[in-house]
């Protein structure tokens, strides 16, 4: 008779003495690759490295010190809303963005308008909620309604106005390819409506040309603005506050470009981009109910049929069981 063929020994497992508890936290808060990364780190370094070199090489019209106010003031609020809504942490990354995009876009003479600008931007966010999303883009309700309390103009003393310019044909040059870059990193979230927004407002420069008989050189110049990439890249494209659906957020995109155009070429007023989508942000929960879609969410959970599937908990109801309250606490927020 031939010899007995042993079974292969298993390898020794690591973790074999840990409860079922501890083996489905620790899977679940693995990290799942470079897809799942946060994009607001890249947008983060991409206005600070814009703003660092305007300050530096283009005599941006902001200082340091308004820089650090307007930066400190985004984040101190944020932290305080934080704690009055008892967030289970502090996060400063949105807070960060909208601060950056404050000091690229806001002229002001006065600190003090700087200043309640910045609460105004975050305290937005935890305030004008609907659904559980923002209302407004927490940048564009800052600066909207700073201009509407205010209403002056440039240069004038307790205004507060949006600067366009000042960029030069490189920064704008390097900040669009970096922004373009963005939605490399951001494919997976919502680039879409910056597409569709670039398509529909192009769209309407190009055919206002064509109709008044204008060089193609106009409309193109219309888009050499810095204040358009802050836009288009970091106001418009907020997952927070932009429709679920693809379909909805092409409609979304579309109606913010007809507006931008109705109140610039039409009604001839400055800051058509910023208007409009202040307009348009509260009608986002009536498309949402419309064209519905999957809710957006920066830490998405990692649900427990998908740890299973790659064999990383035991198949037995105790582990089920656990898995599927730590899937339940990492949605609620909870440590």
């Amino acid at each position: 008779m031939g010899r007995r063929r042993r079974p292969p020994r298993e390898p020794p497992d690591r973790h074999r003495n840990e409860s079922p508890d501890r083996r489905t936290e620790r899977t679940i808060d693995a990290p799942r690759g470079p897809a799942r990364r946060d994009p607001r780190i890249y947008q983060i370094a991409v206005l600070a490295g814009l703003l660092a070199y305007g300050v530096t090489a283009l005599d941006f019209e902001v200082s340091p010190a308004r820089a650090a106010l307007l930066i400190l003031g985004a984040l101190a609020t944020q932290l305080a809303c934080g704690r009055i809504a008892r967030l289970p942490a502090f996060d400063p990354r949105s807070a960060l963005i909208s601060g950056l995009s404050l000091c690229l876009l806001l002229r002001t003479e006065s600190a003090l308008l700087a200043a309640l600008t910045a609460v105004v931007t975050i305290a937005g966010k935890f305030v004008l909620r609907c659904r559980g999303k923002h209302v407004f883009n927490p940048t564009n309700l800052g600066l909207t309604a700073a201009m509407l309390a205010t209403g002056g103009g440039p240069g004038r003393t307790g205004a507060v106005w949006v600067s366009p310019g000042q960029w030069g044909n490189a920064a704008l040059l390097g900040f669009l390819v970096a922004c373009l870059g963005g939605l490399v990193v951001n494919r997976a979230r919502r680039s879409d409506v910056t597409w569709a927004f670039l398509v529909s407002y192009l769209g309407l420069l190009l055919g206002r040309a064509l109709w008044l008989g204008q060089p193609m050189g106009i409309p193109l110049h219309q888009l050499q603005s810095g204040a358009f990439l802050v836009f288009t890249f970091f106001m418009i494209s907020d997952p927070r506050t932009t429709p679920d659906s693809r379909a909805g957020r092409i409609l979304f995109a579309a109606l913010v470009a007809a507006g931008a155009g109705t109140i610039q070429f039409v009604l001839y007023r400055p800051n058509g981009l910023l208007w409009s989508l202040a307009f348009w942000s509260p009608a986002v929960p009536f498309i949402d109910r419309l064209l519905p879609g999957p809710r957006h969410r920066w830490k998405p959970a990692i649900a427990a049929d998908d740890t299973q599937r790659k064999g990383a908990i035991h198949e037995t109801p105790v582990t089920r069981a656990a898995a599927v309250g730590a899937v339940g606490a990492v949605a609620a927020g909870r440590p």
